[in-house]
């Protein structure tokens, strides 16, 4: 019985994967978001990036391979996640968590700048507002969503959606690869 559910979780894994995969309009919607935020990068901007819990590991994992080091030894990239704690539980005290990452993009986000707002069922509000405060700024928005992309998909220039419907970490499994996808392909173009 343990034995067919640890498998079953490969599978599911597996078939969403390969559903968002064989799909060409995914694909080219990753390389829409990469294009978007290399034209940003090459323009003097910087890509801030963020989300909750599952998400806003992804939103780290994305703002340190570009300031680090992904597969290639070169420049950092700049790219900053919303993840200070100090920042979070000062806003969220004062403001509320729904505030909370649109502050942080209202005192540093600029024209040119591009969020990458993640969220599994696109309706966050936190990450809503962080989105609307970019656009407010004049900045791009690009969003990793999942089911039907929910209040996000409309407010985002790119939007990279895993059209599934059941529990959020196969979206997420599928968005840390979309990450990794344009960390790739950021780096490769700024090489």
């Amino acid at each position: 019985m343990e034995d067919h559910r640890i498998s079953g979780h490969f599978e599911e894994a597996a078939s969403v994967l390969e559903r968002f995969r064989t799909d060409r309009n995914n694909i080219g919607s990753v390389l829409r978001a990469g294009e978007v935020m290399v034209a940003a990068l090459q323009a003097g901007g910087k890509l801030i990036s963020c989300g909750n819990g599952g998400s806003m590991c992804d939103a780290m994992h994305f703002a340190e391979e570009l300031t680090g080091k992904f597969r290639n030894d070169r420049h950092p990239i700049a790219a900053i996640c919303i993840s200070d704690p100090s920042h979070l539980t000062c806003v969220g005290n004062d403001h509320g968590f729904e505030q909370v990452f649109a502050r942080f993009v209202q005192a540093h986000g600029k024209p040119g700048d591009v969020l990458l707002a993640i969220s599994t069922s696109g309706n966050s509000p936190n990450v809503l507002r962080a989105a609307e405060a970019a656009k407010r700024q004049g900045m791009a928005v690009v969003g990793l969503t999942g089911k039907d992309g929910g209040k996000l998909a409309p407010l985002c220039d790119v939007e990279v959606r895993v059209p599934h419907y059941g529990f959020a970490d196969r979206v997420q499994e599928v968005h840390i690869k979309v990450v990794h996808a344009l960390i790739d392909h950021i780096e490769q173009a700024l090489a």
